[in-house]
């Protein structure tokens, strides 16, 4: 397991702790909502055996600074906070890499600032409002699991909840959106453990709403490369289509046995991509 090293990176918009491993050029990884620790993150272990990751916490997210004002929240905010913390950090330039939640903040990131990046990696993610009008989407009302879900979400967020009783919750929401979810313990098996920031989430619920950046999406002119798996419940993959057809000179490669987890789910396929186009 690699070990991921622990800074605070003091900047003009102020101090944002990060996580460092591997050696290489740089690519930056972040969440929306996540919480990092030494653990380290699934999706950036993807990288660190070619590259030096730069794992970010986010404003209300472990050591990093809290938010004065809520606009802070936003996807623009962290996008601006992420150019601060490469300037810091003295590159000219780097990659990001996003899932999920992560890649709607790089979509952003493209948008304004290509300039600044090599390259762009977007997985299992969308350009816009993804839950409202799609059934296929575990977070629609007309999804069959959708109750279990919002149940599974509720009970999280429960004070009080003993380890054991938070894994098995946590186990279960993660096999919904597993192409085979029998295979949890085989994907899940580091001893990585991330939290999740419920001021940033609240804060992600209310703006996901009104998220749309398609019209901007040929703006992005830094090399993009967009992956998604073909069953994902969470953004499914007509979203990520639609990104491929916006962006111009993207790649899209789709996983045809993946959920939400292609990195996992189809790992020597997906890390054997990565690896080519980052060369």
């Amino acid at each position: 397991m690699n070990h991921w090293k622990r800074e605070i990176i003091k900047t003009k918009r102020g101090n944002f702790e990060i996580f460092i491993a591997g050696q290489g050029n740089p690519i930056c990884v972040t969440h929306h909502y996540s919480v990092f620790n030494e653990s380290g993150d699934y999706f950036a272990q993807t990288f660190i055996n070619n590259n030096k990751v730069i794992l970010v916490n986010l404003r209300e997210c472990g050591n990093s600074d809290r938010a004065e004002e809520p606009y802070q929240l936003s996807m623009i905010e962290t996008v601006l906070d992420l150019e601060e913390i490469r300037q810091e950090l003295g590159y000219s330039s780097w990659t990001y890499a996003g899932h999920s939640t992560g890649g709607m903040i790089g979509a952003l990131y493209g948008i304004h600032y290509s300039s600044s990046l090599d390259s762009l990696i977007i997985v299992g993610s969308a350009a816009r409002d993804y839950y409202s009008s799609t059934p296929e989407c575990i977070y629609n009302e007309r999804h069959p699991h959708f109750n279990r879900m919002q149940e599974l979400m509720k009970e999280l967020k429960r004070d009080g909840l003993s380890f054991s009783d938070r894994q098995k919750l946590i186990k279960e929401r993660t096999q919904i959106s597993l192409y085979k979810p029998e295979r949890y313990e085989d994907y899940f098996n580091c001893s990585i453990n991330k939290g999740t920031s419920a001021k940033r989430l609240n804060f992600f619920s209310r703006e996901a709403l009104i998220y749309d950046i398609t019209r901007k999406l040929p703006e992005i002119t830094s090399k993009t490369l967009i992956l998604c798996g073909k069953h994902d419940v969470q953004c499914p993959v007509k979203y990520s289509i639609e990104m491929h057809q916006l962006i111009p000179d993207s790649q899209l490669h789709i996983f045809e046995q993946s959920n939400h987890y292609p990195f996992l789910e189809e790992k020597d396929e997906f890390e054997h991509i990565i690896h080519s186009f980052l060369k």
